[in-house]
């Protein structure tokens, strides 16, 4: 009988917005699979779910490098897939922890989507997650939508081009990944008259957090975990 793979949201950094779902599917599994940079033993999705952890559950950290180059991408899901299908055909159910949610911009479904290409008998259960878009909204009292208004996740990486034409139409946008264009972020936000009422939030429910009105470039670049909220101008 083999085991299953549980897609684990634990929420956006802090322990007690885990789901009660989250919390005993990690309460049973046998293995917690943590995503980690080579660079990086830290790995914020373990400590947030750690004080749901069982004392004797065995870790095994999954290697996924901070990079573009597809190759190495896919070597990295490979290995990955190759170190979970081993501990579900051992009869071991396994959780594979992440921030937020599994399906939001979360390396968990390139693992699903290896794995699935790999091994599609194994059984994948995947747990939803609060996403720090939801925890930074509620934080400030920030609307996300309402009666016909749209609400459009845009990623940071993209051009200045492409997330003015993002923002343009719609009605609350959040930009993720923040930190990394943020040049080009702020110059798509003053294109569309967005950037003075615009929230930038970073490490929303960790001891780290900021939460602030409009951008400063002077600044620098934000951390990581860093998004941002942009509600459409009245007119």
């Amino acid at each position: 009988m083999t085991g299953v793979l549980y897609g684990v949201g634990v929420g956006p950094g802090a322990p007690d917005l885990l789901t009660l779902r989250a919390v005993n599917v990690l309460g049973k599994v046998d293995v917690i699979l943590a995503a980690a940079s080579p660079r990086n033993d830290y790995s914020a999705a373990l400590e947030t779910a750690r004080p749901h952890l069982r004392p004797d559950v065995r870790m095994l950290r999954l290697e996924f490098p901070m990079t573009r180059d597809r190759a190495v991408l896919h070597e990295a899901w490979r290995v990955a897939a190759e170190e979970t299908q081993k501990v579900l055909e051992n009869g071991e159910n396994a959780a594979f922890l992440t921030i937020g949610d599994p399906l939001v911009y979360s390396t968990f479904g390139y693992l699903m989507q290896t794995l699935k290409q790999r091994a599609p008998h194994l059984p994948v259960e995947i747990i939803s997650g609060i996403t720090s878009i939801q925890a930074a909204a509620a934080r400030t009292g920030t609307i996300l939508c309402e009666n016909s208004e749209s609400l459009r996740i845009i990623p940071g990486i993209n051009s200045r081009e492409e997330l003015e034409k993002a923002l343009d139409g719609a009605d609350t946008a959040v930009i993720l990944k923040a930190y990394r264009n943020l040049p080009a972020i702020v110059d798509a936000l003053r294109a569309t008259d967005r950037l003075d009422s615009c929230m930038l939030a970073s490490h929303v429910e960790q001891p780290a957090e900021r939460l602030r009105q409009g951008i400063d470039l002077e600044e620098g670049t934000p951390p990581y975990m860093s998004l941002v909220i942009s509600r459409k101008p009245k007119k």
